[in-house]
């Protein structure tokens, strides 16, 4: 009797009782070190005769860790064959622990009867041939650490007109993209979203940097709606809840959203900006690198994220092509050199990969002839229940009851730069109209536009928000680490695959999501390489349960022809 025992996140390994007649009938037992297994018998008929030889040579050793619906195999080394030994289950990578002297379970007709009964249970149906099952899940000692940076407002070619020696060393040492495509809207909050759970807007729910409320007209801005959970946690998981819940440690440092609470649980370390809070004092920088440091050598972590405010709040306040912008950039270089001396002085350079990447770009606001709704002949605010505007290049109206259509036809044409749509007309290639918090009217303007309300209170020399398909809206990507390879430049690629490539190099199972690790698998080093080969496809889809329903068929063949059944 086999005894599959199904639990969260818990490492399982298999027990072969003492044999209980003299056939050599035995029975086994999947032990584990969690707590309400739910237990599943699979019959067994077998007899042991001839010693056995263990798969790849004889005491190979193979260890099974499960979690989150998947038995992975997790390392094989030489072993001398002896009790407690453990051997490698074909096909489905448990392992199995062998006690009172006996031999490990011979290759053949009882495997066989093994796979062919856990093929045909439910269990095997659920757990192996579930989306993602077969993502590459290593043992915490072995895995390589991973820190994802955002340097807010990068645009993709901030550092062709800046002298960026650390960023160009870094690209030399690892991989660099020629720039990387933001979803949309290309706000803060929105995009850095998509990073962590690769979803498109529309799919993850944060539309915007504010929390609002349409009903009662209440509006928060930025920094307060980091501590809404209700406004992030829309049931699309970031990755660090879901690497915690695979036995990962992971840390937030600044990062949008790392604040919040999602499904009762909160990333487990973090810091958090105050109100007021100067994105710009390079020394804190420094302080906030050797902080992430410490979470990784002293506490462990496996996943940090760590967030820099610039040079976004300098692009808005001078303008992307200023001076105050370039030695901005500057400062960032610097601090990218400061951080990769870190790694290296820490001893992380060959277990931690390292990405930099941002969430948007940066354009010239144009100051002529401007968008400004009160001016609008026919139009009036007292048709509109609720508004969103004054935040850059974008729009979000309720109109009174009745008035949609009025409104609608007002506004459409009310300026040579300005799109209004209706909810249901906004262009699909957004990926951003389809959720509930979208109001029945949406505006956005050309890029360098802004869009002016009630009153003119936008006076901002650069701005973000506009259509990502404006190359002023790209931003870059940087990688570095034993996952990369080096001096690679590859193509363009959006934003929402980022994530596949997260979990990839975590070897966490992903959340259901809009990317496709197969557009990031050129950047990984040959040996990561074949590791990606299980994460394959769109969304966290892969390619190994295909492969698993074949075997299950094979399986059921071979098992009514030797009577199994």
């Amino acid at each position: 009797m086999v005894s599959l025992m199904e639990s969260q996140g818990q490492a399982l390994e298999g027990v072969r009782n003492k044999a209980d007649n003299q056939n050599g009938a035995a029975s086994f037992t999947m032990k584990g070190n969690g707590q309400n297994f739910h237990e599943m018998p699979v019959d067994i008929a077998a007899v042991f005769s001839d010693p056995p030889k263990a798969p790849g040579g004889a005491n190979a050793r193979t260890r099974g860790r499960y979690r989150h619906g998947s038995f992975t195999q997790t390392d094989a080394t030489p072993l001398p064959q002896a009790p407690g030994s453990l051997i490698h289950l074909p096909a489905l990578s448990i392992g199995l622990t062998w006690s009172d002297g006996l031999s490990p379970l011979a290759l053949g007709p009882v495997h066989l009867k093994i796979l062919i009964s856990v093929c045909s249970s439910s269990f095997f149906c659920h757990t192996l041939l579930s989306p993602g099952a077969c993502a590459p899940l290593q043992d915490r000692g072995n895995r390589n650490k991973l820190l994802l940076v955002s340097f807010d407002g990068f645009r993709w070619n901030y550092d062709q007109d800046v002298e960026t020696p650390n960023l160009d060393a870094m690209a030399r040492d690892g991989v660099k993209a020629r720039y990387m495509t933001p979803a949309f809207i290309t706000l803060t909050s929105p995009c850095h979203f998509t990073l962590v759970t690769g979803r498109y807007t529309e799919n993850h729910g944060v539309i915007h940097n504010m929390w609002y409320n349409t009903s009662t007209g209440q509006k928060l801005p930025f920094h307060s709606t980091q501590g809404v959970s209700k406004w992030w946690d829309n049931g699309s998981l970031p990755i660090w809840i879901t690497a915690q819940r695979q036995g990962l440690k992971t840390g937030s440092l600044f990062f949008p959203g790392g604040r919040a609470t999602y499904q009762g649980e909160q990333v487990n370390v973090k810091k958090v900006e105050s109100l007021f809070h100067n994105y710009s004092n390079e020394t804190e920088w420094m302080q906030n690198i050797d902080t992430v440091m410490n979470w990784f050598v002293e506490d462990n972590l496996d996943l940090v994220t760590l967030y820099f405010g610039e040079p976004d709040s300098t692009g808005h306040r001078y303008g992307p092509e200023s001076q105050e912008r370039k030695n901005m950039v500057r400062q960032v270089d610097r601090a990218v050199g400061y951080l990769r001396k870190c790694i290296k002085d820490n001893g992380l350079e060959s277990t931690l990969n390292l990405i930099i990447t941002s969430d948007h770009g940066m354009d010239t606001v144009i100051k002529k002839n401007e968008i400004y709704l009160r001016t609008v002949q026919n139009f009036s605010f007292q048709d509109i229940r609720f508004e969103l505007l004054d935040y850059g290049p974008n729009g979000l109206l309720v109109p009174k009851e009745g008035k949609l259509d009025q409104v609608y036809q007002v506004l459409k044409n009310a300026h040579p730069k300005l799109h209004v749509y209706k909810k249901e007309e906004f262009p699909k290639r957004f990926h951003y109209a389809n959720n509930t918090r979208i109001t029945p009217l949406m505006m956005y303007s050309d890029p360098g536009y802004v869009i002016h309300g009630r009153l003119k209170v936008q006076f901002n020399k650069g701005e973000h928000g506009f259509d990502n398909e404006d190359m002023n809206m790209k931003t870059i990507f940087r990688a570095v680490g034993p996952a990369f390879k080096k001096g690679l430049e590859v193509e363009p690629f959006e934003s929402v695959n980022i994530y596949a490539l997260l979990c990839n190099l975590l070897g966490i199972t992903p959340e259901p999501h809009d990317g496709s690790l197969s557009i990031m698998q050129p950047m990984l080093s040959e040996d990561v390489d074949q590791v990606a080969q299980q994460f394959l496809g769109s969304g966290a889809l892969s390619t190994c349960p295909k492969k698993l329903q074949l075997v299950v068929g094979i399986a059921m063949v071979l098992g009514l022809w030797l009577g199994i059944y």
